[in-house]
């Protein structure tokens, strides 16, 4: 995936250089065409390539909490459960 945005980048460059170059263009419009064809359209094609990524670290993130969540709870045993105020304990 990386190597076809590399190689976009290197395209985009190298029309940038050729609008900054030629006698009627200049060199913003040499920035301005890397920016609009290189930067900007690698950058959302990349941010939409790696969301499954994204999403796969998430629901391990989410899955690990859980896990220690759960973890805590079933170590509790039944002296550290705190007991209601309104009932009596019964070993007085």
């Amino acid at each position: 995936m990386y190597i076809v945005a590399i190689a976009w980048i290197y395209v985009a460059l190298m029309m940038s250089v050729a609008e900054a170059a030629n006698t009627n263009g200049t060199v913003l419009g040499g920035i301005v065409t890397f920016i609009l064809y290189g930067i900007l359209p690698t950058a959302i094609i990349i941010y939409i390539m790696d969301a499954p990524r994204r999403k796969r670290v998430k629901l391990t993130l989410e899955r690990e909490a859980s896990e220690l969540a759960t973890s805590q709870n079933g170590n509790e045993t039944q002296s550290d459960t705190p007991k209601p105020s309104g009932t009596p304990d019964p070993k007085l």
